[in-house]
C-alpha cells in the first residue's frame, strides 16, 4: 500500500509552490525561441521502437541500456520518446512539412524518458526545451541555433555557462577516423568493458562516450576527429566558429565531445556549468544531416539542441535567479450567510470574466477563519459581505497591505468602481522579469 503514495524512481513532481520556477523558464524558452522564426511543434509520447533504433543508434548507451521498451496489446514494439529530435523528424516527414518554406523552425516542451541512475536535475522521467532547424546546411544556421541557446540561456539569467564544441565530421570522415581509433583501442582488449568490446567491432566511436572510469581513461591518448575531417567538414567548422566571433558568443574547442546518439554528423555542442557537479551539461545538440534520411524521407540536412529543464531549474536556483511569482489572489469575498454567499458568488462571476483572480469561502468558514484564510492565500483585498451590507448594496474594500478601506457600490458598475480604486499592477500579479 505504501507505493501507491509514492512516485516511481526517477521521477519529480512539481508542487503549486514551484510551478512558477517551471513556468518562468518555459516561458522564457519559448519567447525568445519565436523571435528566432520557430513555432511549436508535439509530437506523440511513445513512438515505434524501430525509429530509435534507426536513429538513435543500435550501440548508443540509450537504445541498449535506458530505453523504455515493451510490447502494445497488438504485439507491436513501442517505446517511451528518450529524446525528442528523433519524434520531431518523423513528424516533419508524415505531415509533409518537408514541402514547406525552408529553413523549416520548430521547438517543443516535452517529456523524455530513460532508465537511468537518477542525478542532479536528471530523472527517468525529465523534460526538455529543444529547437529544430530543418533545410539548411549553412554554417551559419550551426552558429544561429547556438546564438537561440545562448540567449535562452542569458534571458533566464544563468552564468558561468562554458559552450564547447567540435566537429565529428561526415560519414567519410568517420569511416577513417573509426579505422583510427579500432587501431588504438585494439591495445586495450583485454580491458575494456564488454559494452566496449562491441561497440569496438560496431561502432569504435561510441567508445569515447562509455562511462566506464577504466574505459574513459584509455580514451586519454585516443586520437582526435579533427585531425580526420575532411576538407568540407573542415571548411565549415572554421565558418561556423567565425560566425560565433562575429556574434560574441566565447566558446571552446573540445576535440572529445562525440555526443551520445550517432545521428549527429559535422558540428556537436554542449553548454556546461560547473555550478551542479559532474553532471553539468544543460545544453547539448549539434548537427545532423543524415537523420531524415536515414528514417525515410529525402535527404536534409538538419540541426538543433535540447535543453534540460530540471537541470536549468537547477542551475538558476543555485545561481539566484529570479522567477515569476505565483499570482496572488486580488480579491477575497468573506460571506456570511447564505444570501450574502450567492450574492459573493454573483460579484465573484464579475470580476473573474474581467480575468482577476478572486475567491470566496467555499467550506463554511466563519469570518474571523475566512480572514485568516484571505491573509494566507496574500489576497491583496478583501470584501466583507453581510445582512447589514447586503441591505444597503455597499461595502468597504480593504487593501490588506495598507489597512486602507473604500466604499464601493454592489449593484452598478461594481468592477469598474472596484478597478477605479485599486491599482492596475496590484490587480495584474508579478510581470515576468
Amino acid at each position: 500500500m505504501a507505493l501507491i503514495t509514492q512516485k516511481p524512481k526517477g521521477t519529480g513532481d512539481v508542487t503549486p509552490s514551484q510551478s512558477n520556477k517551471w513556468q518562468t523558464v518555459e516561458k522564457l524558452a519559448a519567447d525568445v525561441a519565436k523571435t528566432f522564426g520557430f513555432k511549436e511543434i508535439r509530437f506523440p509520447t511513445f513512438e515505434h521502437t524501430e525509429l530509435f533504433l534507426r536513429s538513435v543508434g543500435e550501440t548508443t548507451d540509450v537504445v541498449q541500456k535506458e530505453m523504455y521498451t515493451f510490447m502494445d496489446k497488438g504485439n507491436r514494439s513501442i517505446t517511451l520518446r528518450p529524446e525528442g529530435t528523433a519524434g520531431t523528424m518523423r513528424a516533419v516527414i508524415e505531415n509533409g512539412l518537408l514541402n514547406e518554406a525552408m529553413p523549416l523552425k520548430v521547438y517543443y516542451l516535452t517529456s523524455c524518458f530513460r532508465y537511468e541512475k537518477p542525478q542532479a536535475g536528471r530523472f527517468r522521467e525529465h523534460h526538455q526545451f529543444g529547437c529544430e532547424m530543418v533545410g539548411s546546411d549553412s554554417p551559419m544556421a550551426d552558429a544561429e541555433i547556438i546564438s537561440l541557446a545562448y540567449s535562452v540561456l542569458e534571458r533566464i539569467g544563468i552564468k558561468k555557462l562554458k559552450l564547447h564544441i567540435n566537429s565529428i565530421g561526415c560519414p567519410c570522415c568517420r569511416e577513417r577516423y573509426n579505422t583510427a581509433l579500432k587501431d588504438y583501442f585494439t591495445q586495450y582488449r583485454d580491458i575494456i568493458c564488454e559494452t566496449c568490446l562491441e561497440r569496438l567491432e560496431k561502432n569504435p566511436m561510441r567508445l569515447l562516450d562509455c562511462k566506464s572510469p577504466v574505459c574513459r581513461k584509455n580514451t586519454e591518448n585516443a586520437p582526435l576527429i579533427l585531425d580526420y575531417l575532411c576538407e568540407d567538414c573542415n571548411t565549415h567548422f572554421e565558418s561556423f566558429k567565425k560566425y560565433l566571433d562575429l556574434l560574441d558568443i566565447p566558446y571552446e574547442t573540445d576535440p572529445k565531445i562525440v555526443r551520445g546518439l550517432d545521428y549527429y554528423t559535422k558540428t556537436v555542442f554542449e553548454f556546461i556549468t560547473e555550478e551542479i557537479g559532474s553532471q553539468g551539461t544543460v545544453c547539448a545538440g549539434g548537427r545532423y544531416n543524415n537523420l531524415i534520411e536515414e528514417i525515410g524521407g529525402k535527404s536534409t540536412p538538419a540541426l538543433g539542441f535540447g535543453m534540460g529543464l530540471e537541470r536549468l531549474i537547477l542551475v538558476a536556483e543555485k545561481q539566484g535567479c529570479r522567477f515569476m511569482e505565483n499570482i496572488p489572489c486580488s480579491l477575497y469575498i468573506a460571506a456570511m450567510g447564505e444570501n450574502a454567499a450567492m450574492k459573493a458568488a454573483e460579484l465573484l462571476k464579475l470580476v473573474r470574466a474581467e480575468g482577476y483572480y478572486a475567491e470566496t469561502d467555499l467550506t463554511g468558514r466563519g469570518l474571523k477563519s475566512q480572514m485568516k484564510y484571505a491573509d494566507k492565500i496574500g489576497a491583496v483585498f478583501t470584501l466583507v459581505l453581510g445582512d447589514n451590507e447586503l441591505e444597503t448594496g455597499t461595502a468597504k474594500l480593504k487593501n490588506m497591505r495598507t489597512g486602507e478601506q473604500t466604499d464601493v457600490n454592489l449593484s452598478d458598475g461594481f468592477v469598474k468602481t472596484l478597478s477605479d480604486n485599486v491599482t492596475a499592477e496590484m490587480f495584474s500579479g508579478t510581470e515576468l522579469v
